[in-house]
């Protein structure tokens, strides 16, 4: 079995903007760090893919919650 790409989300396969997979800014923390995720969208997942890579916003319905936070996601 292949190990996730961090960089991706789990769920859809787009870019999930975790800065702690990119290399150029792990000292800065990620955006999941400043909202609240449902615990039923996490166990939604395979097993295998839970817990080995953030979500992106939009799978992990955190959206709403980032428009309002002072860490927007860089696009």
């Amino acid at each position: 079995m292949a190990t996730p790409d961090t960089r991706l989300c789990p769920a859809c396969g787009s870019r999930n903007d975790c800065t702690l997979a990119e290399p150029t800014t792990t000292a800065q923390n990620c955006w999941c760090y400043s909202v609240s995720i449902d615990r039923a969208v996490l166990e939604a997942l395979p097993d295998n893919l839970r817990n080995a890579a953030c979500l992106c916003p939009r799978c992990a319905q955190v959206d709403h919650q980032l428009r309002n936070s002072t860490h927007p996601v860089q696009p």
